[in-house]
């Protein structure tokens, strides 16, 4: 645990340095405001068409990284997506954790404990200090192997962003602090694509979207049958033209 807290300091420390000239964009660069755009592992079935996106627009983002399934077979932090993590920092995205299995939380059931759940039932731990740490560093740890300058934040994002008193606790003891998404951030990629098609969600990013707001989307969603990736660009685009800059969150994360 102690070696995670110092690796995170020094982690805060390269990460402000990265940070400073996004941060440093000045209002008449940004009539409308500065946006923070952060992205979840997912499916990534789309991985490469988003990053292309990203690419174009000269858009960093903050990848949140879990060791999740992916559409080959594999998962995510796997040497098989080695070269696509290398790439994401070399174009100066950063990156911090999203838990290593990407379970659930599902509550307090003593003090210093939670309850940590896997999707559909199919397993169940409840997790320590020790443990939460382990859990969170995991990722981190699968990234530095593939991607040895990654920038990483001292930040994390619980799966579904669903936390309880004693995760958040315990997570802040690790040396990391929660960080979520605004309201109007929520740009819906993981919804169902016959009930929300891409161009409603399209025109309501448009519409909603304020300065200083967190974005969340995933590198793919397995459920959706029309890929919001069909519509990010659009999406970009326009909130660039309304003024809109982009950067990475800071160390500190945003509230």
């Amino acid at each position: 645990m102690k070696f995670w807290r110092k690796a995170v300091l020094a982690m805060a420390a390269l990460c402000a340095l990265s940070a400073m000239p996004a941060s440093a964009q000045t209002s008449a660069a940004c009539p409308a405001g500065t946006l923070y755009l952060t992205i979840d592992t997912g499916w990534g079935r789309e991985a490469e068409k988003i990053a292309e996106i990203l690419r174009r627009r000269s858009i960093r983002a903050t990848l949140f990284v879990a060791q999740e399934p992916t559409h080959r077979g594999d998962r995510s932090l796997d040497p098989t997506w080695a070269a696509f993590w290398r790439a994401r920092a070399a174009e100066g995205h950063v990156f911090a954790s999203h838990t290593d299995r990407h379970w659930y939380f599902r509550g307090d059931p003593a003090p210093g404990q939670v309850r940590y759940v896997a999707r559909g039932g199919g397993g169940e731990v409840r997790l320590d200090q020790d443990a939460m740490c382990r859990e969170l560093a995991a990722p981190i740890e699968r990234l530095r192997a593939a991607a040895p300058q990654a920038v990483v934040l001292p930040l994390w994002r619980a799966p579904g962003g669903i936390t309880t008193p004693n995760t958040l606790r315990l997570a802040e003891a690790c040396g990391l602090r929660h960080q979520g998404w605004t309201k109007g951030g929520f740009l819906g990629d993981e919804l169902n694509s016959d009930t929300h098609p891409n161009a409603a969600l399209r025109d309501q990013a448009l519409r909603n979207i304020r300065d200083g707001e967190v974005l969340v989307m995933h590198w793919g969603v397995r459920s959706r049958k029309d890929p919001y990736a069909n519509v990010l660009e659009d999406v970009l685009a326009g909130l660039q033209a309304k003024g809109f800059c982009f950067a990475p969150l800071s160390a500190e994360g945003r509230r």
